[in-house]
């Protein structure tokens, strides 16, 4: 290992200083920032890059013009509810007739109807269980939380002893899957994972409770079959 190196906080692995990923165990091992990727999709479109300040600019006009047009909507809508007709000297308008009131014919009986009662049949769904593990759903392609990593040479045993912890920690939606069989995937480990997300951010989100479970080395990691 050089100088330069560092060893991968999981596995141990040597890495480069800027490198984002664990080759050998998959670990991310530092996020970009927001206005950093956003200043990198700049600079990919346009050779000139005004600065990092060019991002919160952009904010406060968005949000000045939102306002003004929300001022002007209910400015409009103020002045429509405002408006009245006047209507001149009302002396000479045609006066109605005078009503008379119709002869009514006598009530009939009211006759008691019959009510008729319906008796509705109620089912009762039994819910999921929520101790077992689960199998990843067949080509799907989706974000889920990497908990652990073990090498295939461990026996897929131990990585369902593993997932069973996790379980009684109070994660859910755990199970083991062999990353062989995906692409996204390094290949030669079993990954115990936890959750089915459709976007980064929910997976993301996640991560927390799973530090909360004593899992704090989580991560967020796409799964493509």
């Amino acid at each position: 290992m050089s100088e330069s190196q560092t060893p991968c906080p999981r596995c141990g692995t040597a890495v480069e200083p800027l490198q984002e990923y664990c080759l050998e165990c998959g670990l991310r091992l530092r996020t970009p920032g927001l206005v950093a990727a956003l200043a990198s999709g700049w600079r990919r479109r346009l050779r000139w890059y005004p600065g990092d300040w060019i991002w919160p600019s952009l904010l406060a006009l968005v949000i000045a013009v939102v306002a003004g047009g929300a001022t002007i909507w209910w400015t409009r809508d103020a002045e429509s509810a405002a408006t009245e007709t006047v209507i001149g000297d009302t002396s000479q308008l045609p006066t109605a007739p005078p009503t008379v009131a119709p002869t009514t014919a006598p009530a009939s009986p009211t006759v008691p109807t019959a009510t008729t009662r319906t008796t509705r049949a109620t089912t009762t769904q039994r819910p999921a269980s929520s101790n077992r593990l689960i199998e990843w759903p067949k080509a799907r392609n989706a974000w889920t939380l990497v908990l652990v990593s073990l090498p295939t040479s461990a026996g897929r045993e131990q990585a369902v002893a593993r997932a069973r912890q996790a379980l009684g920690a109070g994660l859910r939606q755990v199970g083991v899957l062999d990353s062989s069989r995906y692409s996204s995937l390094h290949p030669g480990y079993y990954v115990i994972f936890s959750g089915i997300y459709p976007s980064l951010g929910e997976a993301q989100d996640a991560a927390s409770k799973a530090a909360r479970a004593g899992y704090g080395n989580a991560y967020a990691r796409r799964v493509t079959s």
